[in-house]
């Protein structure tokens, strides 16, 4: 069909010989190509609704539909693309393809329960063992399990992952999020192979959080950060990258990206940073891509930046060039790989310097995250190696609010399920932190402090039931595992004055909750270990003043907790001093940590000026990931740095015995700087 668009009516061309029989669906589909080339998308809508009327005999009417419905969806018309969806499964059932967009705009709507109703009859329909089939309903157990995930039905969600990738193992995405779900509901061990699908193939997929959660491993963590970043983030479009502004006279711009500048953890901890921050040596950006919610910490912080920019709705690219409009000087990436994060913004380099801090403990692993904030605790000097970015050190990592909002009602032992009279162990950390052998040494603990209680977080589903059920088999009684419930932050801080001892987890430890309890008067008891997420908490203690409740293991730390469960009167004097000492402590130091901060900005832009921003070191990053996942990295990491360092040898001079393995600063021949050398 030939002719062009009118500008009054651009389906001038196709109207008339869209109600005929010679209008073929390759002619309609050409004509849609061409209507939304030329910006007529809405048009390109009109003409399938016209073809659609006049054609309902037609043998390909079901495809149509499912077309009409992608277009009118890409036009953010939800309500008509679930119609013309339906209409396609209606005509022709064992078409596939909708099934899928039906239940995601289903889910989109609110609608949960009938998009695994959708998906679900996707499911029970192929029976057939073809190549689209396998691939339909793995795709579709898949969108069960996310949607499910979301409703915290996790058992159920973690099956309907499983038997996806058991269809399909090769899917990252689905592996990671059925490690997390065994993670939140403490199914040990976690990484489970079964069938065909290997331990070593989910070790290669496991989220750079769960990683973290997982072992104490950071050379694993760093090689994992790297991999995720190019499978899942990806490599920018070649010319979709802005060039950032020229650098402007006067304060340092500073940009912060998070998705948690509101009621969160981050938000809590970042509402004094902005507050502090010396506005006649910078000039603040929030960029915020979090949920949308109106509570007292996101307005703090909106007070209190500069600017306050929503980035919700706008794209990478528009986010990207919006932030190169700015002008900013220095990205902070408050984020890292945790929910609803923009590391892609950070990939197109809209500023010239990108600073990883806070919302993630480890390395990002990426070729534009330029420096890692940290202290000399969290990264001694030994460890740099396990980073990308070049490491600064502030007086403490951990940023704390001075002012936040306690319950002024003090809540009783009772209202909480604990007993009067009892040493409390609170363990009041994520379940998904929980590791089995920290978990038996609590039950240790229990075991050595006649009448004593352990204090959780409540999980979903069956979790505290299976909880109860692992101490009852090692001979502790259920009833002595007390589950806490949710509630506002203000009155989650009053009730830490009912536990008499937070004991950590490990090898992710507690950061913002330590702080919590430590600011709460709380004593905190943590071990150390080698990555970032098991070297805060003994951070956060140093600098609360009671350095003395570092452990250097798990037998230490479990005997440590017996002793003062069995003679309280030995936490007193720490107790004391801890609250003594809060105002005037460094983990409390909100204006002393700002003051570093910006003098550490200035010295990356110093650097940026100079020609010395930090290329960050991704040698052998792949390799040692293809490694690591082959590795027992649990076992690997319980080992002291010596034998941590000769198991990482071992494997890099098989590996180079095989296919060379190019030097680096870490593992490979022999490098100097590596831990236990």
């Amino acid at each position: 069909m030939s002719g062009q668009p009118s500008a009054t009516d651009p389906l001038a061309p196709w109207r008339a010989v869209a109600t005929t029989r010679t209008m073929g669906l390759g002619e309609l589909l050409a004509a849609i190509e061409r209507l939304t080339a030329d910006g007529q998308a809405a048009a390109g809508v009109e003409l399938y609704k016209i073809w659609i009327a006049h054609h309902l005999d037609d043998p390909l009417l079901h495809a149509v539909h499912f077309n009409h419905g992608v277009a009118l969806s890409q036009l953010g018309d939800i309500p008509g693309a679930m119609i013309a969806h339906a209409a396609a499964i209606r005509l022709k059932p064992d078409f596939f393809q909708p099934y899928i967009n039906l239940g995601g705009l289903q889910d989109r709507v609110g609608q949960g329960d009938r998009a695994v109703a959708t998906w679900t009859t996707l499911v029970n329909s192929l029976s057939s063992v073809t190549g689209d089939a396998v691939i339909y309903k793995a795709m579709a157990l898949k969108q069960i399990g996310r949607v499910l995930e979301g409703a915290r039905e996790s058992a159920s969600a973690e099956e309907a992952l499983r038997q996806s990738i058991d269809l399909q193992p090769d899917q990252p995405d689905a592996i990671q999020h059925w490690i997390a779900l065994r993670q939140t509901q403490c199914r040990w061990p976690v990484v489970e192979p079964w069938g065909h699908v290997r331990r070593q193939d989910l070790m290669a997929s496991i989220s750079p959080l769960s990683a973290a959660y997982h072992a104490d491993d950071p050379m694993f963590h760093l090689a994992t950060a790297s991999g995720y970043a190019r499978r899942m983030i990806g490599y920018p479009v070649p010319g979709a990258t802005p060039s950032p502004a020229a650098r402007r006279p006067g304060r340092m711009r500073i940009g912060y990206v998070s998705s948690d500048l509101r009621e969160h953890a981050v938000g809590f901890a970042m509402t004094d940073v902005f507050e502090t921050h010396d506005r006649a040596r910078v000039e603040t950006f929030a960029y915020d891509c979090g949920i949308a919610v109106s509570d007292p910490t996101r307005a703090r912080i909106k007070a209190a930046a500069g600017h306050w920019i929503d980035i919700n709705g706008m794209d990478d690219a528009a986010v990207a060039a919006r932030i190169a409009a700015d002008g900013i000087d220095i990205l902070v990436d408050l984020n890292g790989y945790t929910k609803d994060a923009r590391t892609r913004v950070f990939a197109l380099r809209p500023a010239p310097i990108a600073v990883n801090w806070f919302g993630f403990p480890g390395s990002m692993g990426t070729p534009y995250h330029h420096y890692i904030l940290a202290d000399a605790r969290t990264i001694p000097p030994e460890y740099e190696m396990f980073y990308s970015e070049r490491v600064v050190r502030l007086p403490c990592y951990q940023p704390n609010d001075r002012k936040r909002v306690v319950s002024p009602r003090r809540p009783v032992r009772a209202e909480a399920g604990l007993p009067e009279g009892a040493f409390v162990f609170a363990a009041l950390n994520g379940l998904q932190k929980i590791t089995q052998p920290v978990f038996d040494g609590w039950l240790r603990m229990l075991a050595g402090v006649p009448g004593s209680v352990l204090w959780l977080f409540q999980g979903n589903g069956d979790t505290p039931d299976r909880m109860r059920a692992h101490a009852a088999r090692s001979g502790i009684a259920p009833d002595r595992l007390v589950f806490a419930s949710p509630m506002p932050n203000p009155d989650h801080l009053a009730r830490f004055a009912l536990a008499d001892l937070f004991v950590d987890t490990f090898p992710y430890g507690a950061h913002t909750t330590a702080s919590d309890a430590l600011w709460m008067g709380l004593p905190v008891l943590t071990m150390i270990g080698r990555s970032f997420a098991s070297r805060v908490c003994a951070g956060l203690v140093e600098a609360a003043g009671i350095g003395e409740m570092v452990c250097a293991g798990l037998d230490q730390y479990v005997e440590r907790a017996i002793a003062f469960g069995r003679d309280p009167a030995l936490l007193a004097p720490i107790a004391a001093r801890l609250r003594s000492g809060r105002d005037a402590a460094l983990l409390f130091d909100t204006p002393r940590l700002v003051r570093a901060l910006e003098d550490a900005y200035a010295g990356m832009m110093d650097d940026w000026a100079a020609g010395r921003l930090p290329k960050p070191d991704l040698d052998n990053v792949a390799i040692y990931q293809e490694l690591g996942a082959s590795m027992d990295v649990e076992a690997v990491g319980a080992h002291d740095d010596a034998g941590y360092a000769a198991a990482y040898r071992a494997r890099v001079a098989e590996r180079d015995s095989a296919w060379p393995v190019p030097p680096d600063r870490r593992f490979a021949r022999g490098a100097p700087g590596a831990p236990g050398a």
